[in-house]
């Protein structure tokens, strides 16, 4: 699967405003929160390129399950079960 960002785009420094006590929780358990933010933004891209992609491409979607409706899979005579 192919990612949706560039994995070697170099790292920038960046200003966010986090819930005291999560980040206070995060820090005692070591947890690597710019590795959680980035994962995290990464689900959140895919998700929206996702939807992005599914309303653009509608119509289309739409013509083809129709016509999958009408005529059915060209290998639909072909199975065996």
């Amino acid at each position: 699967m192919s990612l949706t960002y560039n994995i070697h785009a170099p790292k920038k420094p960046t200003n966010l405003t986090v819930n005291s006590d999560l980040l206070k929780q995060a820090k005692e358990y070591k947890i690597n929160i710019s590795a959680i933010l980035e994962s995290a933004l990464a689900e959140a891209l895919k998700e929206k390129k996702r939807e992005r992609w599914k309303e653009e491409n509608k119509e289309a979607i739409a013509y083809y399950n129709s016509a999958l409706e009408k005529y059915g899979l060209f290998s639909d005579e072909m199975r065996t079960f």
